[in-house]
């Protein structure tokens, strides 16, 4: 049955001079920044929060979030650059095997969690208009945005695939079966962009395009249901009491976010080196459920300290 299914091999990015090109992964991190943006510029309007705060929290949260997701990735994923490739780990460049303009690629959701929970402690401890829980109940509306289009970056750049399926949802990621090299010894087309596309139109490289596996989609699996988490976290804000409620979006953000993370998992195939395995479940997996367990604390059991 093929339903849906459909082949990807997309233009990932515009070349710009050099071996510098403007990556849409790059520019899905963009809009997710600036969505968030609008969405803390609307909460502070609405709750009469002096917007002079607002620019320092932006600043805040979007280092907290590369360096914790950059950090994270290398840590749970690729420690390895520690010793073969240590500047790659904080620019966005490749210097190992020759110098090349990369962007910031490896970037892990778990290591961006951990981030911008730091990053909203160290905000709060210079400025003090509101409680940490405050900030961190607000901010994680915005953040559930942004992911939305994180995971459709990744589905553009063929990266976090799914595992091979008969599904009638499958893609064939062409760029993640062959790279660079590969595509243009296969196919004897000098310039790989030319010989990617060759592959998905030229019926004489037809037995290149058959030998790719269909796959989950599962970044866009993940990116569809970030938009249901937004959309509770959102209403709740906005049409319960349980909004105002200390920590209790912040424990709700992790639990309905890190639980999404946890089932996709199962038709995903690992990232990099699996360092934390166990009863079957993957790096992944095993670190979600930490999240889980302490959003269900702060949404159940956590009370705010009470000062008279």
């Amino acid at each position: 049955m093929l339903l849906l299914q459909f082949d990807w091999n997309p233009i990932t990015g515009i070349d710009i001079f050099g071996n510098f090109k403007l990556h849409f992964y790059s520019v899905m991190w963009i809009v997710a920044f600036l969505l968030g943006f609008q969405i803390m510029k609307r909460i502070f309007l609405k709750e009469k929060v002096n917007l002079d705060y607002l620019d320092p929290l932006f600043i805040y949260t979007v280092l907290a979030t590369m360096l914790g997701a950059r950090l994270g990735h290398v840590l749970f994923y690729q420690s390895e650059l520690i010793s073969q490739d240590f500047f790659s780990i904080f620019l966005p460049f490749k210097f190992k095997g020759g110098f090349e303009f990369t962007g910031f690629q490896g970037l892990a959701s778990h290591g961006a969690a951990i981030g911008i929970i730091i990053g909203m402690y160290l905000y709060r401890r210079k400025y003090k208009y509101k409680s940490l829980m405050w900030i961190l109940d607000r901010v994680v509306i915005s953040v559930s945005s942004g992911a939305v289009f994180i995971r459709i970056g990744n589905f553009i750049n063929s990266e976090i695939i799914g595992k091979i399926t008969d599904s009638p949802l499958g893609v064939r990621f062409v760029q993640d079966y062959y790279n660079k090299r590969q595509i243009v010894a296969e196919t004897g087309i000098e310039n790989y962009k030319e010989a990617y596309a060759a592959v998905t139109n030229n019926p004489q490289f037809q037995h290149l395009l058959d030998a790719v596996p269909v796959r989950h989609p599962a970044q866009l699996y993940e990116s569809f249901c970030y938009i249901f988490v937004f959309l509770i976290l959102w209403f709740i804000y906005q049409k319960t009491n349980k909004g105002q409620q200390s920590g209790y979006l912040f424990g709700l953000f992790l639990v309905l976010l890190w639980t999404v993370r946890f089932f996709v998992e199962f038709v995903k195939e690992p990232q990099g080196d699996e360092y934390i395995t166990m009863f079957g479940l993957n790096t992944g997996q095993m670190l979600s459920i930490p999240f889980v367990l302490i959003g269900l604390y702060f949404m159940f059991i956590y009370k705010p300290k009470t000062t008279n």
